[in-house]
């Protein structure tokens, strides 16, 4: 059975449906984790793996931001200190053993401290624990299917879409006013059915091009094993507040896992170049509490409504 979200263009029916219990429900969601104009730092990190990766990069960064800062000064020091004018006669040595030994070993050195954190960083991705909750995901051009394995609906499970909402218009270069000798192309705006869907399914307008009418939902504190794979081309399922990223590659299924320990909705992206409409395939997960999420799945399986826990 495919569950597939549909917008009624009519607004005062979407007003109506704004106003019901799940919607007010729904509003004590924050969003946690998305993209924010000229951000330079990680998402904020709701699970262990994100944390880690998290110190793991600004402890490499600040390795490597030394190591850029001393090859700088020594070569600004030999450009002063070794130029033609202070050093006409140049010096004959061809080798300084105690020096190249320094400059083998200090790497290796660098390398095995890093690796004692980054490997079992990895490890701890690529040992998947037991699941209690089990999604699969499926890339397709270009959106992403859910199924939860474990929760049946009459014969079949629990399946639906994630589309992104929508509902924007083209616009040409002059229509947009930026001058009739600028090549003609088209841009994406926010439009008045785009806000009324982004309102209907619960978002801000801040959430267009991240939102999907349909969202992973799962509760906080549960470990989560996400098998992922692909429906045509290779996609990617990633989220960055989860610390977590897998190819979906067609005939290959993929595992990662995650244990959220904050509620709110997180929004990621496909992270794989997938066709024409790659930037526009994103992803959506809610964490919410436990009550919360058995009363999503006790409606979507009892209704086909995947709106409860909707943010």
């Amino acid at each position: 059975m495919r569950l597939k979200s549909t917008f009624n263009a009519v607004a005062a029916a979407s007003l109506g449906l704004l106003m019901q219990p799940s919607f007010a429900l729904a509003q004590a969601l924050e969003t946690v984790g998305a993209p924010v104009p000229y951000g330079t730092e990680h998402q904020p990190a709701a699970t262990n793996i994100a944390r880690d990766l998290q110190w793991l990069d600004h402890m490499i960064l600040v390795i490597i931001s030394v190591i850029v800062a001393f090859v700088t000064v020594l070569l600004l020091y030999i450009v002063v200190r070794y130029n033609r004018k202070r050093n006409p006669t140049p010096a004959t040595f061809t080798h300084n053993s105690p020096l190249e030994v320094a400059w083998t070993i200090i790497p290796i050195l660098i390398l095995v401290f890093i690796g004692s954190f980054s490997l079992p960083a990895l490890y701890e991705q690529q040992e998947i624990p037991v699941a209690d909750i089990t999604i699969k995901a499926t890339g397709n051009q270009w959106y992403w299917s859910y199924e939860y394995p474990d929760v049946k609906v009459g014969d079949d499970t629990l399946k639906f879409d994630a589309f992104r909402i929508d509902g924007a218009t083209q616009i040409d270069d002059e229509a947009a006013g930026w001058g009739k000798d600028q090549p003609m192309s088209t841009a994406e705006v926010l439009s008045d059915v785009a806000v009324k869907k982004l309102a209907y399914y619960g978002y801000k307008k801040e959430d267009f091009l991240l939102a999907t009418d349909n969202a992973v939902v799962i509760p906080v504190g549960k470990t989560v094993v996400m098998q992922v794979t692909g429906a045509d081309v290779i996609h990617a399922w990633a989220m960055p507040a989860f610390g977590v990223m897998q190819s979906a590659v067609p005939g290959r299924l993929g595992q990662l896992w995650f244990k959220a320990d904050r509620e709110g909705v997180y929004f990621g992206q496909c992270t794989t170049l997938c066709g024409k409409d790659h930037a526009y395939m994103p992803i959506t997960v809610k964490v919410v509490s436990q009550a919360a999420y058995d009363a999503w799945i006790a409606q979507a399986t009892s209704t086909g409504n995947l709106r409860l826990a909707s943010n």
